[in-house]
Parts: structure tokens; sequence; C-alpha cells
């Protein structure tokens, strides 16, 4: 069974990004190659945002409290 209709992972919108970026940066695609790659990367780049922009806003909600949102800190991992 595939997953055709699943949402869109973040992990996997990146690194389909960074490989057009390494490709795009070699210079050596022909022009139409390397404007369609340009394109996905464009692509590529609103999904990571509206990724992103939906796990803001649920973090938002998550530490709202009394109708006020509060700052949380993080705790600093590192060790």
């Amino acid at each position: 069974m595939t997953r055709k209709a699943e949402k869109p992972d973040f992990e996997h919108a990146l690194s389909e990004l960074e490989s057009l970026v390494v490709r795009l940066e070699q210079g050596d695609l022909p022009i139409e190659d390397a404007l369609a790659s340009f394109e996905q990367g464009v692509r590529l780049t609103r999904e990571c945002q509206t990724i992103l922009q939906q796990a803001e806003q649920k973090v938002q909600l998550l530490t709202e409290q009394d109708g006020e949102i509060h700052a949380n800190d993080f705790p600093n991992r590192e060790e």
C-alpha cells in the first residue's frame, strides 16, 4: 500500500532541497534542467516553510495559558 496522500515530511523535503542545491552549484546542468531544478527547489522551500509555520503554531497553542502566550526557554542540551 502506497502513501500518496501522506503529509509532506520536512526532513525528506529538506534533503531533496539540499540535493538540488548541490546539483545547481556544480553548474553543469543544461539551462532547462537548471530551471526545472530551481522551480522544484522553490516548491520544496515553500513546503518546508509551511511545515515549520504549522509546527510554530502548534507550539504556540501548546504554550498558551489563560489566553496569553508564555515564552518558555528550552533546556540546554549541551553536555
